[in-house]
């Protein structure tokens, strides 16, 4: 008997990759399969070299012989999107699946209801944005293909196991992280955005000309979120699919400003090429940031030779950076900061150099820093970031530039911390350098023929560094005595038969929250309005986790309530976090206001031990129960910790237990100090060694 042809699949279809992703092989074991077993499902379309098979039959099959690969709810979600055919069209189906993951997350007090039809969903869109809604319907179909409806099921229920936000995130790191976003056009890794952020600092308002996907401005706009205030986004992208992701991921950002009673202006996301179509210029914001393509030299140099923006002159066709680099000057408000990506040849070239003159000349470039290679794939090579400020043309400027070096930094958060660091030391008054890694350069050094800013080019090399090697031996023996006090710091303990911990009945932090013997506190959410004061020191994570004062500052209106207020025996806990790290407020910590982003348990010192507290919750496991995940697109979890339980003991033992805990974070706390030092003191030694101020011991 002869099978009838089909002409159209009965559900979702899948390529021979699609079915080896589902089963975990190689597509070889696919076309095996297919040669071997009469009852392998027929082809429903596709060529003879590439043909397509129906997603329900495949799975059928796969499941009856005990083939079908265990997956998660991200990875089925992820490998409908990218099994979406055709394949060119795998950035519509992961903007299609955000729409429907952001109208699920604009009610998420709602009842959990059937699938919305392509019009209900382009309704809803249509009344939280009717841009977004404009530019989803060029996407949808009339009615949901077998494909979409088997796609967005696999979404819905990512997004039932997450929050809606956390799932489009995950599927977007998952998009930026294939073959189908253009390699690194698309998005800017995490770790590269922050250190630009950390440079660029907050303001009221926030525009990437070059949004790609809009990583940094998530960024921007999440870490305003945390602190309690909020950021107007503004982009362009001259990819409309790339435009699209931006407008979906800052949408999620801004109805969760709004959940949390901010009074956030929409963001707002245009098409087109920023330098030939500038779509918004007369914007002017507080900070700019940009990761913009390099080396395009049909950047519109004939059709621009007039153009307004060429302040500091007009960009050689070679150097279509420098024309980027004016333009993020065009949009910048005069106390605002733009902090962009660059190639190290652009620090250099001699087609450049009259425009690179001008830029330090009047002090718009203010500073330079290099970067490690390998940050921003596929490129191999070590960026530099240019920050820049708008000066006054009207007065002559002597200043100085700053060069930062971070290419021995180890990882991206070290490279923040140097670069943020450098760049808040020269601007204050009391500016130090560091040998090797920062140092402000006159102006008059940079200005000769050359007008090179390779940042390296002005800072020592090691057999300039002027290192005393008394303070270098010095430091060795403080080292020594520094490892030996922390080897003693740990808490005397011994192996027991049955311990107290063991054996004690658990109650619930709600149950004793709701009975009176806790009570939890969290930070006050604020609009941030236009005239604002600021009032007293605020304890932010960082404090808590370092055991250091507070080093926040609170702004307010003259009519805002205080935030709580730290007092002894309080149990600090970061809301975000990969881990609990509870801690207990030192004396310099109490009277400050508690921070966005920590949450405070305050325990009845009648009944429980605060430090006995904090070293129960911050139990390792603990995280599976109290973690959910959070919507910061970082892996991190949101902490819940009334969905623990903690032990019930006698006081007295309680304070026990509570004194070992309290040492146990002092060790961890002089551990990071002395893994800082000891890095210090190795890169000394070795400059020293190399520079021939110290040599090996006989």
């Amino acid at each position: 008997m002869t099978q009838e042809p089909r002409t159209a699949p009965s559900d979702a279809t899948l390529t021979a990759s699609g079915i080896a992703r589902l089963a975990n092989v190689g597509r070889a074991a696919v076309s095996n399969w297919r040669r071997r077993y009469a009852d392998f499902p027929a082809p429903v379309g596709g060529t003879p070299t590439s043909p397509s098979f129906d997603a329900g039959e495949v799975e059928s099959w796969l499941r009856r012989h005990g083939r079908l690969h265990e997956a998660s709810a991200e990875q089925w979600a992820w490998r409908h999107i990218e099994s979406y055919q055709p394949g060119a069209r795998i950035s519509d189906a992961l903007s299609i699946a955000g729409a429907y993951l952001l109208i699920r997350s604009d009610r998420p007090e709602a009842p959990a209801e059937s699938m919305p039809t392509p019009r209900k969903l382009l309704t809803h869109l249509r009344a939280i944005d009717s841009d977004l809604a404009d530019l989803v319907d060029e996407l949808l179909p009339k009615q949901w293909t077998p494909q979409l409806t088997t796609l967005l099921s696999a979404v819905d229920q990512l997004g039932r196991e997450r929050e809606p936000e956390a799932a489009f995130e995950y599927l977007h790191s998952q998009y930026v992280a294939s073959a189908h976003s253009l390699s690194g056009l698309a998005g800017t890794p995490d770790g590269v955005a922050e250190v630009l952020l950390n440079l660029a600092g907050t303001g009221a308002s926030t525009f990437d000309f070059t949004s790609g996907t809009g990583s940094i401005l998530r960024m921007a706009a999440d870490r305003a979120l945390q602190n309690a205030s909020v950021t107007r986004c503004y982009a362009q992208e001259i990819n409309p699919q790339y435009a699209l992701i931006t407008l979906l991921r800052l949408w999620f950002v801004h109805l969760r400003a709004k959940r949390s009673g901010h009074a956030a202006q929409p963001p707002v996301v245009h098409i087109g090429d920023s330098l030939l179509a500038d779509a918004t210029p007369d914007l002017r914001a507080d900070v700019v940031v940009a990761n913009f393509p390099f080396g395009i030299h049909d950047w519109g140099h004939d059709r621009l030779a007039y153009d307004p923006r060429w302040t500091y002159g007009l960009p050689p066709r070679t150097e279509p950076e420098l024309a980027w680099i004016q333009h993020a000057l065009a949009h910048l408000s005069p106390s605002g900061t733009a902090v962009v990506l660059m190639p190290p040849a652009a620090a250099l070239r001699p087609a450049g150099r009259r425009v690179r003159a001008e830029l330090v000349r009047h002090g718009a470039l203010r500073a330079v820093i290099a970067l490690p290679a390998g940050l921003m794939p596929p490129t191999g090579i070590g960026l530099h970031i240019w920050v820049l400020r708008l000066p006054d043309l009207g007065q002559p400027h002597a200043g100085t530039l700053l060069v930062v070096d971070t290419t021995t930094a180890p990882t991206t958060g070290a490279i923040a911390d140097v670069a943020g660091a450098a760049w808040r030391a020269y601007l204050s008054d009391h500016y130090a350098q560091e040998p090797g890694v920062h140092r402000a350069v006159p102006a008059i050094e940079v200005l000769d023929d050359q007008v090179d800013l390779t940042p390296q080019r002005y800072l020592p090399r090691a057999d300039e560094l002027a290192t005393n090697p008394s303070q270098i031996i010095a430091r060795i023996s403080d080292f020594d005595k520094l490892l030996d006090g922390l080897r003693r710091s740990l808490p005397a303990v011994e192996e027991v038969e049955t311990a107290a911990l063991r054996l004690a009945p658990q109650a619930d932090i709600a149950d004793l929250v709701r009975s009176g013997g806790m009570s939890i506190h969290r930070a006050v959410s604020r609009s941030r309005p236009a005239h604002t004061v600021a009032d007293g020191l605020v304890l932010t994570g960082a404090d808590v986790l370092a055991g250091t004062p507070a080093t926040g500052t609170a702004t307010r209106a003259p009519d805002d309530d205080a935030g709580p207020e730290v007092q002894a025996g309080d149990v600090l806990i970061p809301v975000i976090g990969r881990r609990i790290s509870a801690r207990v407020a030192t004396p310099e910590q109490v009277g400050a206001e508690l921070g966005a982003g920590l949450q405070l348990l305050r325990v009845d010192p009648a009944r429980f031990d605060p430090w006995f507290v904090a070293g129960v919750i911050s139990r390792t496991d603990n995280l599976r129960v109290a973690g959910r995940a959070s919507s910061t697109g970082s892996g991190a979890l949101r902490i819940d910790v009334k969905r623990l339980a903690i032990p019930v003991l006698q006081l007295d033992q309680q304070q026990a237990y509570g004194r070992a805990f309290c040492q146990l974070v002092e060790f961890r706390i002089g551990l990071d100090r002395a893994a800082a030092t000891g890095a210090a003191l190795a890169r000394e030694i070795g400059d020293s060694l190399t520079a021939g101020a110290l040599g090996p011991r006989s």
